[in-house]
């Protein structure tokens, strides 16, 4: 198995198959022709902003992925201005298992068509670090990498979150998925643990729900309580007898305290239970599933890694045909108070070529992408923050009033972005 999948375990690709279809964003122009209202209606301005010549000239955008590139897709194959693959023995086309990384590719391209792409695959963080010091280096002005690190602090401290905290000193603006953790995530307090055991509720087994047949779970609990031992364990239930499935390794790739589980699931009831100290510790402790949900959640909190660093752009996944953020967007704020989740974007494109759409947080990330190429576009001169602003305060507000760590500043409005005249063109 080549290094790029089996790096999947660590390296999660923020994609989360649904079912709901996508509907129109609703955004109309008084006094514009029938057929202009409903082109605005469907895309929020977006075309708008390629009739006049806004379609990211000029602009090189990065993209950062594990599953590799198609390097000939009819989107994305006359954009590219160079691709690299960062790590061993691999190649940027993976033997072909390049879906994801394509269709985020065909999402910038689509959003700014004329926009250059510079492309990379990584298989684990040092190869991510390589991949992100080489689109900096290569002058790139935005790095859209949707992919999420698990098992990470959510505190902006990790590796990785520090990369895109790095890349946007350098000038670059650096965009990532939240996640799709919003289901799949509880966190708290090793304080009242039951004979060694963390408490869910008042019982120490959190039951899985989901149909994947594979399921990785991430463990993670803060510096300060690095020399205690913490272990995730997963049981399977079958006519009231219970059998242990799988136990938590160790994982030291980010140099912070965690473990992971990777297994088959064969029918049954699954459930997770944590050990550790026999006594309180008051350890935080983060538990999270990319491919299950758990009977106990706790979404807010579940931004992952990188989106999680300081001057990143975290995206999360919005519904417009439901008029809500997705049920499986991860939710702010940060561990140290951030609100983590900066705006969010429609969630389901369908790609040429491909069957099934993208969807997930990683979907919306290079749609947003593709807005900040933009926006430098209109304005070249614009920094990372100016850039970061511009999306935050032309969004529309769709949670609470005011921001909030669910949706952010609001939704994305392509139009809003750049300001044109009624009748602009080029």
């Amino acid at each position: 198995m080549p290094a790029r999948i089996r790096a999947l375990g660590v390296v999660a690709v923020a994609l989360c198959c649904v079912l709901a279809a996508i509907g129109a964003l609703a955004l109309s122009v008084p006094g514009a022709p029938a057929d202009t209202r409903q082109r605005e209606a469907a895309d929020g301005g977006l075309q708008r902003l390629h009739d006049a010549g806004v379609t990211g000239d000029d602009v090189t955008v990065g993209v950062v992925g594990v599953t590799g590139f198609d390097t000939d897709h009819p989107t994305i194959g006359d954009r590219i201005a160079e691709s690299r693959a960062f790590g061993d023995g691999e190649t940027v086309a993976n033997g072909g298992r390049n879906h994801h990384g394509t269709a985020t590719a065909a999402v910038v391209a689509r959003t700014a068509p004329d926009a250059d792409l510079r492309l990379a695959t990584f298989d684990d963080t040092t190869s991510f670090r390589r991949a992100v010091t080489w689109l900096v280096t290569a002058d790139v002005d935005v790095i859209v990498a949707p992919v999420s690190f698990y098992g990470r602090p959510g505190d902006g401290t990790s590796t990785v979150a520090r990369l895109g905290e790095w890349a946007r000193r350098q000038g670059v603006v650096f965009v990532a998925p939240t996640g799709n953790l919003a289901r799949g995530h509880w966190a708290g307090r090793y304080d009242d643990p039951s004979d060694g055991r963390l408490r869910f509720g008042e019982r120490p087994r959190n039951y899985l729900a989901g149909r994947g047949s594979e399921t990785r779970i991430w463990l993670g609990w803060d510096r300060a309580h690095g020399n205690e031992t913490y272990v995730a364990e997963l049981y399977r239930t079958d006519d009231g007898e219970a059998s242990l499935v799988a136990r938590s390794a160790p994982f030291p790739g980010d140099g912070v305290p965690n473990a992971r589980i990777n297994a088959r699931l064969q029918g049954g009831t699954y459930y997770v239970v944590v050990r550790g100290p026999p006594n309180a510790t008051g350890a935080r402790v983060r538990l999270s599933s990319p491919t299950h949900r758990f009977q106990w959640t706790r979404s807010e909190g579940s931004v992952a890694a990188p989106a999680t660093g300081r001057g990143v752009i975290g995206v999360g996944a919005y519904d417009p045909a439901a008029g809500r953020v997705e049920p499986f967007s991860s939710r702010g704020p940060t561990a140290d108070g951030r609100l983590g989740v900066d705006v969010v974007a429609p969630a389901r494109h369908e790609i040429a070529g491909y069957e099934e759409p993208l969807v997930g947080s990683s979907a919306a990330t290079p749609y947003v992408g593709g807005l900040a190429a933009l926006a430098l576009d209109a304005d070249p001169d614009r920094s990372p923050r100016a850039v970061e602003l511009r999306l935050e305060r032309t969004a529309r507000d769709v949670g609470p009033n005011g921001t909030d760590p669910t949706a952010g500043n609001g939704l994305v409005v392509p139009g809003r972005v750049v300001d044109l005249p009624a009748n602009a063109t080029r």
